[in-house]
């Protein structure tokens, strides 16, 4: 009789033990794997077929002491092959063009071919040999080379579909089929990004390192502008049939953690984790059962994530502490998440004061989005007539023209002014333009009660 076995089979616990290893550590390992071989593409090439490597390795032999340094020294293994190879075919080429230049005949050519091929030298490209002893990574520089690696992700070369889809490949460690099942795109579209953009990488010669002090604040809006693109992603789906993606927007809250620990002195990155955390302390109550969304005003609030309405609000007051000059941009967004998150109800929201906001918010980043959410908090605080005017404007300078948002709360407006078949007129435009299936009900659901 064969013995039991306790738990799953060898080599599906390997392949959690490799998932759990490389969601938590790729970022690391890819870091130090591009700092040591000075390329982000070989780094992550060669970091992967460690990963292919420890499925069969770990199944077989268990599951190592110290498994994100048996990844990487069997990754920098196979990058020291990569340079040897690419070593001895380059002096290949060189020695067949001499050859070819002095008449040699073809075998002569297959000798000396033969010659540096057996002899595996590495020339002056190859990196210092590889030595047992040697530490998986220099303690003192992972924070720069995952800094490092993410201001590479996020470099301004690349598109912003680019930055997203190598950020989350890269310094997320998601798959191409994470990353185009997040997106609700084709994962050959995924992979061609991610392909693109560490060619355009290459072409630019961008380094692996991290830009200059006196650079590095001006290229932080870059960085902080792909996680805010992920996280609203996740929170507000543009298409498909499901109001949130979850995985992606805690996906971007936990590199927006992880860039607050690598960059503490940052307001506006603690100004982004709290604007993150507080608004995802709201996912629970957003839907019902079925996954229809649930107004904010419908919401019951006792299923708000109060842990996360606690680390928001304290990542707010770092970011409040830390700007001389007073919020940014995502500070202010985060602060007036918190006024919502502070509130008992709807009625009893400080509206005024998120009027205030913004308002700043319009000072700092002024855009049509912002003037249109500050219409809404208007209309709360000082009704639907002083709100509409704000909108009309939007609609006479034309500047949200195919966007769902501008009809759907011109159409709220007018139904609190009575104006009821203007306002089913602009819902029903705002759910043809909606492409998230479950607001696109919400839209065709308040149109209805207008009949």
């Amino acid at each position: 009789m064969p013995a039991a076995v306790d738990g799953p089979p060898r080599d599906e616990s390997a392949r959690r033990a490799v998932e759990a290893v490389w969601r938590m550590s790729s970022a690391r390992i890819v870091g130090a794997l591009a700092r040591y071989t000075g390329d982000v593409d070989l780094a992550e090439d060669v970091a992967q077929e460690a990963v292919a490597q420890a499925l069969v390795a770990w199944s077989r032999d268990g599951v190592p002491a110290n498994p994100v340094g048996w990844l990487l020294t069997t990754a920098r293994r196979r990058a020291i092959d990569g340079f040897r190879r690419r070593s001895a075919l380059d002096e290949r080429h060189a020695l067949l063009a001499g050859q070819l230049a002095e008449g040699e005949t073809s075998s002569s050519l297959y000798s000396a071919s033969g010659s540096a091929s057996a002899s595996g030298s590495a020339s002056g490209s190859v990196p210092p040999a590889d030595r047992s002893d040697d530490l998986p990574w220099d303690p003192d520089r992972i924070d720069d080379d995952v800094l490092a690696l993410t201001f590479v992700a996020c470099h301004p070369v690349l598109s912003p579909e680019a930055r997203v889809a190598l950020t989350l490949r890269a310094v997320g460690g998601l798959t191409s089929e994470e990353i185009a099942r997040a997106f609700l795109v084709p994962v050959a579209t995924v992979q061609a990004r991610i392909t693109r953009a560490k060619k355009t990488l290459s072409a630019a010669r961008v380094p692996f390192a991290l830009p200059p002090a006196e650079e590095r604040r001006g290229r932080l809006g870059g960085v902080l502008s792909v996680l805010y693109v992920i996280f609203t992603e996740g929170s507000t789906a543009t298409t498909g049939d499901s109001l949130l993606r979850p995985d992606l927007a805690y996906e971007a809250i936990r590199l927006a953690r992880t860039l607050a620990a690598l960059m503490p002195a940052e307001p506006e990155v603690h100004g982004l984790l709290a604007l993150c955390e507080l608004t995802a302390a709201r996912f629970p109550a957003r839907t019902g059962p079925d996954g229809e969304a649930v107004l904010l005003a419908d919401q019951d609030r006792r299923r708000w994530d109060r842990s996360a309405i606690r680390r928001g609000l304290a990542a707010l007051d770092r970011a409040a502490a830390l700007g001389a000059a007073g919020l940014g941009p995502y500070g202010l967004q985060a602060a007036i998440a918190g006024c919502h998150a502070s509130a008992p109800s709807v009625p009893e929201t400080d509206w005024e004061r998120i009027v205030l906001l913004y308002e700043a918010l319009g000072r700092v980043a002024p855009s049509p989005v912002v003037e249109l959410n500050r219409a809404v908090a208007v209309a709360m605080a000082q009704g639907p007539r002083q709100a509409l005017a704000i909108v009309d404007d939007l609609v006479a300078t034309d500047r949200l023209a195919g966007s769902y948002l501008l009809p759907s709360v011109r159409g709220e407006l007018l139904g609190r002014l009575g104006r009821t078949t203007e306002a089913r007129s602009e819902l029903e435009l705002a759910a043809r333009l909606c492409r998230n299936a479950r607001e696109r009900a919400v839209l065709l659901h308040k149109a209805a009660a207008l009949a």
